[in-house]
């Protein structure tokens, strides 16, 4: 122990009038607060009460030291106050990041709404594909596709993303619609270089899987503009359902392969390990969670 804290220790020893009782609210024994309050008396090299069996009588030192002490327990009192309103408080800023489809998708709508509910929370919104270090860059809390051997996190699932292949119907109007993922390796595919081994694309079906080299004149790392790049008619893309359901819907878009499955990746909302969160990143993060499970049904694909 600290000898500001064992000055605390003896203000409310004081207050409390007994070494029983000071040493229930301090959550100690009697006996180690005996040693606390001696070993501060051998630090100031005077003795600070007189103990009898009933009573605790300060002397003239004690007597002294007792408003510097009281002030002491007075200031470590404000401070846990401080701390404690800031995570009782539905306010401040919470930082948050999200992959850039995702965020360019749902996050618009979504944080207005939360904004309605929580006007005191200000939400800093990054949208990248790129890795953040959650602790280093300072975030509260992210989602992310897949989640990454790291003690330091922990992670809540949100849903699983489905990839969709799909076309514009002017691009099928010039190359006719693949019938197996093998016909996918003589037509124009947008590729996406966010994921390793992008130029092969996976399929499974009974149990089989198909693991097909594509290529083509466009690849980026950001679905946005590989799903502006097959309206356009450009080619043959694999875009998470939660982006194309209306295009899918109004015949913008066409879904090639529907009896083969693609990959399903989990995505989770993710924080740093740090005990109980402060009410604004909480109030976020459960938020987040309940929006995606009623939205779970759309989001983790549409039915075949």
């Amino acid at each position: 122990m600290s000898e500001l804290e064992d000055l605390v220790a003896f203000a409310l020893l004081v207050e409390a009038g007994s070494f029983t009782a000071a040493a229930e609210r301090l959550g100690c024994s009697k006996g180690q607060l005996s040693k606390r309050i001696s070993g501060l008396e051998r630090s100031l090299g005077s003795q600070l009460l007189h103990r009898t069996t009933r009573r605790l009588h300060l002397t003239a030192a004690g007597a002294a030291l007792l408003p510097e002490a009281q002030a002491l327990q007075a200031q470590a009192q404000r401070a846990r106050q401080t701390v404690r309103s800031l995570q009782d408080e539905v306010a401040g800023t919470v930082r948050l990041t999200v992959p850039v489809s995702l965020g360019e998708t749902f996050f618009d709508a979504l944080l207005l709404d939360f904004a309605s509910r929580y006007p005191q929370v200000q939400v800093e919104l990054d949208l990248a594909n790129a890795y953040r270090d959650l602790l280093a860059d300072g975030f509260d809390l992210a989602i992310r596709s897949g989640v990454e051997q790291d003690e330091r996190l922990v992670a809540r699932p949100l849903f699983a993303l489905q990839e969709i292949t799909c076309a514009a119907p002017a691009y099928l109007a010039r190359h006719p619609a693949p019938q197996t993922p093998a016909e996918l390796s003589r037509h124009q595919c947008l590729l996406n270089t966010h994921y390793s081994g992008f130029e092969q694309w996976l399929y499974h079906r009974q149990h089989r899987l198909e693991r097909v080299p594509v290529s083509g004149q466009l690849a980026s790392n950001h679905y946005s503009l590989l799903k502006k790049a097959a309206l356009s008619g450009a080619g043959i893309a694999r875009l998470p359902s939660y982006m194309v359901q209306d295009e899918l819907a109004d015949g913008r878009l066409q879904w090639l392969l529907r009896d083969y499955q693609t990959r399903s990746t989990p995505v989770f909302l993710v924080h740093p390990w740090q005990g109980a969160l402060p009410r604004r990143t909480q109030a976020l993060a459960d938020y987040l969670l309940g929006w995606f499970e009623r939205s779970r049904l759309a989001l983790d694909g549409l039915s075949v």
